[in-house]
């Protein structure tokens, strides 16, 4: 993928090594923004007041004057180091929110224009052996919505454009900020959906992940936002019902996840595929169905293990990715990566669907959480020959089917469960104290009163299966009832 471009809530994106470089979101942000830069600043009553120097004063008031590009490209060609320390020496001076707006605005305008001026703040701080962003991070704590928004987009290009990377601590701070406020905002929408259709909410949410995009397009950044769970974090956003501009800008932050092999080889454990795979049978957006199979296709071609190749492989079979595939062959797509993607995807996971064993089919539903009575559930030979498979990782199947029981709510995934841990003890001569140890024979029987008679009666035969020894008897018995 060479180019990802936005609809009108976002602007439109270039391509850096390989991964985007994110303009300013044209939402009611921007809009705040245009009535910032014509709010004219009384400089002279902070003068008069000793709330700022008079040098802040005298640079300030050039730079105010220079209201056309060349002219204020001459003044910070001119003054920039002193025009960076004047902004950094108002911002936490004044605590005016008009006047913050205005900084902070002026501030992300400058850098947008040239991102070489980050390093402004870079040789203002150094002297003062200070990093360039800190004293952008305490606005972070403001109440005004759009001075978070500005300085957070501020902390994201001095952190990503100048030559200087965050420490460990800067980093985890920002990285953490980022993650709560997508996180209240999740919570927000979970709690009451039509809180969504606030601009305001949906605005500020996609501002939120314009910043972490620009921020995963580093290495080092990656690596940290994936270890403080951070994948996790995006899944939640996009389990909300988030409209497709936050879906398509969540997505593209796990799309640029991928790109660190050590990275996907963990995404195993969370296992997005099905996620992303709703989401791409529901896309209306050419933009969402292309960065969905980006990601599908990094998912496959990043990992260092085959063995990370073949699971995500398996699980986009079992999220019947293929079927999606052939339905979109069949549309017209004006961005040549879709129909290479779907190409792609259609021979890669056609060939490993030649190569799939009954187990791996099993393992792979499974593991998606999505089970349903496919025909290898009902397959006597299917657990004659690998039930004791199921004791392999430490139990992990069972222990994924364990947790199905504990918190799924739907009756056709809870049935097949309580079927196969019937099965399981049926087939394998230790399995009922496997179940035991597990605590699963409780959970089962805790089914037994379950309102849906589909699940009622799979715990029943489960229960018995646990309880009877005569296995061919008891199939006899229940075939006759």
């Amino acid at each position: 993928m060479n180019v990802i471009s936005n609809s009108n809530n976002t602007g439109t994106t270039s391509t850096e090594n390989g991964l985007p470089v994110y303009s300013m979101s044209t939402n009611t942000l921007k809009s705040q923004a245009v009535e910032v830069r014509n709010h004219r600043v009384n400089w002279q009553s902070y003068l008069q007041g000793q709330m700022i120097q008079q040098q802040d004063f005298e640079i300030i008031q050039e730079f105010d004057a220079s209201r056309s590009f060349e002219a204020r490209k001459s003044v910070l060609d001119r003054r920039g180091e002193e025009c960076a320390r004047t902004f950094i020496a108002l911002m936490t001076r004044i605590s005016k929110e008009q006047t913050v707006r205005y900084i902070l605005t002026a501030v992300d305008d400058l850098l947008m224009e040239d991102p070489k001026r980050t390093e402004l703040f870079n040789d203002s701080n150094n002297k003062k052996r200070a990093s360039p962003w800190i004293g952008f991070m305490n606005m972070l704590n403001r109440n005004d919505r759009f001075i978070v928004h500005q300085a957070s987009r501020i902390i994201a290009k001095l952190a990503c454009w100048g030559k200087e990377r965050m420490s460990t601590q800067d980093l985890n701070y920002y990285l953490n900020w980022i993650k709560t406020q997508l996180a209240n905002e999740t919570s927000r929408i979970s709690r009451d959906p039509s809180a969504y259709v606030s601009t305001e909410m949906t605005d500020y949410i996609q501002s939120i992940l314009s910043s972490l995009q620009m921020m995963l397009k580093v290495r080092q950044y990656r690596l940290a936002f994936f270890e403080m769970d951070g994948l996790s974090s995006l899944m939640a956003v996009l389990q909300t019902k988030c409209g497709f501009q936050i879906q398509y800008q969540t997505t593209v932050c796990i799309w640029l996840l991928t790109f660190s092999p050590e990275i996907v080889d963990q995404m195993v454990a969370f296992n997005p595929v099905p996620l992303l795979a709703d989401i791409l049978g529901e896309a209306a957006k050419e933009k969402v169905t292309r960065i969905v199979l980006a990601t599908f296709r990094n998912l496959i071609e990043k990992p260092n293990d085959p063995e990370t190749v073949k699971l995500f492989s398996l699980a986009m079979i079992h999220c019947k990715i293929l079927k999606n595939l052939e339905i979109l062959e069949g549309k017209q797509f004006t961005d040549e990566d879709v129909l290479a993607d779907i190409e792609y995807l259609s021979n890669h996971l056609g060939e490993c669907l030649l190569d799939l064993s009954s187990f791996d089919e099993y393992s792979s539903e499974v593991k998606s959480q999505r089970l349903e009575w496919s025909p290898v559930h009902k397959s006597e030979k299917f657990w004659r020959e690998n039930s004791t498979r199921l004791n392999e990782k430490n139990y992990e199947l069972l222990r994924i089917l364990t947790n199905l029981l504990e918190t799924c709510q739907d009756p056709e995934i809870l049935a097949v469960a309580t079927h196969d841990i019937g099965e399981y003890v049926r087939h394998y001569p230790r399995g009922k104290k496997v179940i035991e140890h597990l605590g699963i024979k409780q959970l089962v029987m805790q089914l037994l009163s379950h309102e849906n008679t589909q699940v009622k009666y799979n715990a029943l035969i489960a229960v018995q299966k646990l309880m009877v020894h005569n296995w061919e008897f008891l199939g006899k018995q229940v075939n006759n009832e």
